[in-house]
């Protein structure tokens, strides 16, 4: 399955955490609806800096789906 990982900036400008999202779905892995049109990155960024401050649920959800 392919995975993304999408900014949640809830004021538009200040990046509160990135979160993991499924697919093509709208929702993140814990469930936090995000905004259409948000930052994105690719999974492998996953636990670099560039993916920080990452949200801890949909880290763990993650961990147990991917080898």
């Amino acid at each position: 399955m392919r995975h993304r990982i999408v900014a949640e900036r809830p004021d538009g400008d200040t990046l509160k955490e990135w979160h993991m999202v499924r697919g093509d779905e709208k929702q993140a892995m814990c469930g936090h609806d995000l905004v259409e049109g948000a930052d994105e990155q690719p999974d492998d960024a996953w636990g670099t800096d560039r993916a920080h401050p990452f949200c801890h649920t949909c880290g763990a959800l993650y961990l147990r789906e991917v080898p």
